[in-house]
């Protein structure tokens, strides 16, 4: 085991990851997603401080911030969801790729008798069927969604819902993370945190570097033997 693996992981019972662009490469799909609605729905792209403000949001959080910022928008937050997951489907199930070293991790950790948890602000339906179609869902022992709690990250509420699930104190538990809020939402839970690398949030890194305990490019720099 690596020195850096020992430190991260020393007193650690529970492992809690964060979904799109931790534990798989899938940013970018909402980019394109993005892009199709503001088309379809005749939606001027809005200013960096739309996005800011949205990171962190539960899926139905996203979808009250859409329909408060465009007010041409008529639908209901679960129509828009519904419409956003039908856009998504296809890329989650067939383009989709896990994060370098993921799976290996997740095996070294199983074996070591870590409990593996998903805390995520993306809808279920789209969970469901991305960890299905790469084959991971079977390592994890509780996978919730913000949806399922009053508040989204940067609040502690979904990491405290799976960590309870888990039957784990939140100062023995390790977040991944891939945006600043995400490891605010960590860090209000009282557990340690891990930056991940993402293209998506690289603008972040000095800030994820900043607030996180550790930082990692991929899993592999944390995987025994390699």
């Amino acid at each position: 085991m690596t020195e850096k693996q020992t430190e991260m992981l020393e007193g650690i019972d529970a492992i809690i990851f964060d979904m799109d662009g931790t534990l798989i490469d899938s940013m970018w799909v909402w980019a394109a997603v993005d892009m199709d609605f503001y088309k379809k729905y005749h939606l001027s792209d809005p200013p960096e401080e739309f996005y800011q403000k949205m990171e962190g949001m539960s899926f139905t959080e996203t979808a009250q911030h859409f329909l408060d910022s465009f007010p041409t928008l008529t639908q209901s937050v679960e129509d828009i969801k519904a419409e956003w997951t039908k856009m998504a489907f296809q890329k989650y199930t067939t383009e989709v790729d896990l994060k370098q070293g993921i799976r290996g991790f997740l095996e070294e950790q199983k074996a070591r008798g870590r409990k593996l948890g998903i805390a995520t602000s993306n809808g279920t339906e789209l969970v469901e069927a991305v960890l299905k179609a790469l084959d991971i869902g079977k390592y994890f022992d509780s996978i919730h969604t913000s949806c399922e709690v009053e508040r989204g990250k940067p609040a502690p509420d979904i990491y405290l819902l799976v960590a309870g699930e888990l039957g784990v104190e939140p100062g023995r538990c390790l977040v991944f993370e891939d945006v600043p809020m995400g490891i605010l939402a960590g860090k209000n839970a009282g557990m340690r945190t891990c930056a991940v690398d993402d293209a998506s949030s690289r603008a972040q890194d000095e800030k994820k570097r900043s607030m996180a305990d550790y930082y990692i490019h991929n899993y592999d720099e944390i995987r025994c033997g390699v």
